[in-house]
């Protein structure tokens, strides 16, 4: 596995390079590559970090896996590429913007354009087997992205989380909450959606509302 990974990230994170587990997460990862099909393609493994630099990033966004069927995955957690039908979870992320912000529906589900203005968009896990979901958990991948939470909590200022199920939610005790926003609510995905505990959350405009707290320039979630 390359690790092909913007340069503003490279000094933060070459101490976490060179730890044994990642060594043994690079080797699996390349073994699982050469024997399996597996997602996102491996020069996309890292296009969270790559098309969101350390410096501009003031949003992050945790995912837990990337999606493992076939085209989907892009290296951005919920992100699909271009002309791939929108899984459930990132059909509801569009029916949250459209009555929070009264966009429409768009026609893309990729949120490249979302990264490129300063949102990390992180799953836990970056690489998956093919049609194998959580296939490539507990192999060293979350110790890696913990570490980059950990690392933006302490060496950025007012970065906003968005913490969405309880799976990212268990990420709150990385965060130093003094200095930075955390907004919490249930998963996109039906099962939670369903239950009431997506809809309404209004977490784009809030976190627009944080930014121009700070000074910063808000998120422009249109993707059209």
């Amino acid at each position: 596995m390359k690790v092909d990974i913007h340069p503003s990230w490279e000094p933060h994170l070459q101490a976490e390079f060179n730890k044994p587990y990642f060594k043994n997460l690079t080797y699996f990862v390349k073994a699982e590559y050469k024997n399996h099909e597996c997602f996102p393609k491996g020069s996309e493994i890292f296009n969270a970090f790559n098309h969101c630099s350390f410096d501009n990033t003031k949003v992050v966004i945790i995912g837990q896996d990337p999606y493992h069927g076939v085209g989907q995955a892009n290296g951005l957690c919920f992100s699909v590429n271009e002309g791939i039908p929108h899984p459930p979870s990132l059909v509801n992320i569009f029916k949250e913007i459209e009555t929070d912000l009264g966009f429409a529906y768009p026609k893309s589900g990729n949120l490249m354009p979302w990264a490129k203005q300063g949102i990390l968009l992180l799953n836990a896990t970056l690489t998956v087997r093919a049609h194998q979901a959580g296939s490539h958990q507990n192999k060293g991948w979350e110790q890696f992205t913990d570490a980059v939470i950990k690392l933006i909590s302490e060496k950025k200022q007012n970065v906003i989380f968005l913490l969405w199920g309880g799976f990212a939610k268990k990420k709150k005790k990385l965060i130093d909450i003094s200095s930075h926003s955390i907004l919490e609510t249930g998963h996109p995905s039906p099962l939670s959606a369903n239950r009431g505990y997506w809809f309404g959350n209004k977490h784009f405009s809030k976190t627009n509302y944080l930014l121009q707290q700070v000074d910063q320039s808000v998120i422009d979630w249109k993707l059209e």
